[in-house]
């Protein structure tokens, strides 16, 4: 397709999704209101108002939600294929999603059936008012979750994935899948160690890293407020005082009141609505986050957030582009009536095992709740949501799998091998800490950093490279391994870990 073509494509989507945004109805506002500056003249009006928008500051607000818009959205690039190639173009891996979703509602539905609770019911008036008294101290309170169950675990989720096929595809013929040895059977290109390199360049061995507080560099970046240059730095990792201001600019993630208002009303909406959901929000933050050394202490924020964020139905503008589509229940009484389905939970997603731990993090950098959830949702659409969907995509977990399994064979074949005769597959291994980005496993300070650049070249594919660089940091231990517990128990604390140097040996080291 010509790129002239594509390229006004994707100007017009971006320019109609900005047009109905509070940003829109603010620039507007903004130009209209310096007609009245005695430097506007008429002749150069035009002119005029464009200056005046860039040094007030809303032509780089402008700049950063366009910045956002590309960053978040696929290109068009066939205008007359249908939506659903937008959300994966690949036919069985629609299907394989499809079924894995009616799986987990099917899950979903048995638990409200079998314990006789309701998708959602209107809390009585008093429940609302201890609600609303209690709001900041939801972690003293103790409800009876014993019955509850977590939809699915990851390890449910690894099945899936290993058992997906290509049914047009001949593995036979295909070299490079009938020599893999790993679970994952599909053929999707991943980068091999050449290509991370150059795309990684910026991590070299002899580049700074961790994010070092060069404050002559990194202060015009945050007063300029300009994402693409945030972004750009925190590929070599952010200053610990300044990554707060440089993650919500990279997201483009504001704190306006006009997002206040919509934080608060999604928190009334937690207040009169009581949904099957928030059980598993709260059994997933007692299994998890609670137990946490670095976590427990952010209970509260943790329920805040995760409970507003399964009412926001803003979330569901990125099923536009996630291969999943957003789960339907029938109105009680209503099954099988199209028109009585509606979206559950209102924001499309069912939390699993594990799911708080992609807040958790950020607690340590935003302590205002409006703010945390802002960043908390801008990292969901852009990024975690394809730890736990089925598609292509190069950071969806499938390829982090397959990229995973493929650097182990080809750098550490001894060590594959090895484990693969004592009857251990690595990715059952490393599944878990991949379909988390690492959260709950490295100590904070680490993982902030694997993060910077999750953010810095806007891709998961780092959280790939460095399981494999784990297993290549413990490779002389595993080697010695004889069971399944004793390999597990070699990697069971990944706390003393230090990222950067683990991902920069591995990738640049002349040895490789």
């Amino acid at each position: 397709m010509d790129e002239g073509i594509e390229l006004s494509l994707t100007i017009a989507q971006i320019i109609q999704r900005l047009r109905g945004s509070h940003l829109h109805s603010q620039i507007e506002r903004q130009a209209k209101e310096c007609l009245h500056q005695p430097d506007v003249k008429l002749e150069s009006l035009k002119e005029d108002v464009r200056s005046f928008l860039k040094t007030s500051g809303w032509e780089r607000k402008l700049q950063n939600a366009v910045y956002r818009e590309l960053h978040i959205q696929l290109p068009p690039r066939h205008p007359p294929a249908p939506p659903e190639h937008l959300k994966e173009p690949l036919v069985y891996m629609r299907k394989a999603q499809a079924s894995w979703e009616k799986r987990v509602l099917k899950s979903l539905n048995s638990m409200s059936t079998e314990l006789g609770v309701p998708l959602a019911h209107m809390r009585p008036a008093a429940e609302q008012k201890e609600l609303t008294n209690k709001w900041n101290e939801m972690g003293t309170d103790e409800p009876d979750l014993s019955r509850f169950r977590p939809v699915y675990a990851p390890k449910d989720f690894l099945e899936v994935l290993i058992g997906l096929r290509n049914p047009n595809h001949d593995s036979s013929e295909d070299i490079s899948v009938r020599s893999h040895w790993g679970l994952i059977q599909v053929p999707l290109n991943v980068r091999d160690i050449p290509h991370l390199r150059e795309a990684y360049s910026e991590l070299n061995l002899t580049s700074g890293q961790m994010g070092i507080d060069d404050h002559a560099l990194i202060h015009p970046v945050v007063m300029e407020e300009d994402s693409a240059a945030a972004q750009q730095y925190s590929r070599q990792g952010c200053p610990t005082g300044l990554r707060a201001d440089l993650w919500a600019l990279i997201l483009n993630a504001t704190n306006q009141p006009q997002d206040v208002m919509h934080y608060e009303q999604l928190k009334a909406g937690v207040i009169q609505h009581n949904l099957l959901v928030d059980n598993l929000i709260y059994k997933d933050v007692k299994l998890t986050a609670s137990n946490d050394d670095y976590y427990f202490v952010f209970e509260d924020f943790l329920y805040q957030v995760l409970l507003c964020f399964s009412r926001d139905t803003a979330v569901l503008e990125h099923f536009k582009y996630n291969s999943a589509t957003p789960p339907k229940s029938y109105i009680q009484g209503k099954v099988g009536d199209e028109e009585c389905a509606v979206v559950y939970p209102p924001n499309g997603v069912i939390p699993f095992h594990g799911f708080s731990m992609y807040v958790a993090p950020l607690c340590f950098l935003y302590n205002e709740p409006s703010k945390l959830y802002n960043v908390f949702r801008e990292m969901y659409i852009r990024y975690f949501f394809r730890l736990h969907s089925i598609s292509s995509h190069p950071s969806g977990i499938l390829s982090l799998c397959l990229q995973f399994e493929r650097l182990l064979q080809t750098h550490l074949p001894q060590l594959f091998y090895h484990l693969r005769q004592i009857g251990v597959q690595p990715l059952r291994l490393a599944f878990k800490w991949m379909v988390r980005a690492f959260s709950g496993y490295l100590s904070t300070d680490q993982l902030l950093l694997l993060w910077d650049r999750i953010l810095g070249y806007d891709s998961l594919e780092v959280v790939a490279v460095l399981a494999a660089a784990v297993f290549a940091f413990r490779a002389e231990n595993l080697m010695e391994v004889t069971s399944l517990a004793s390999a597990e128990a070699v990697l069971a604390d990944l706390s003393t870990l230090k990222v950067m140097p683990l991902i920069q040996v591995f990738l640049f080291a002349t040895a490789m």
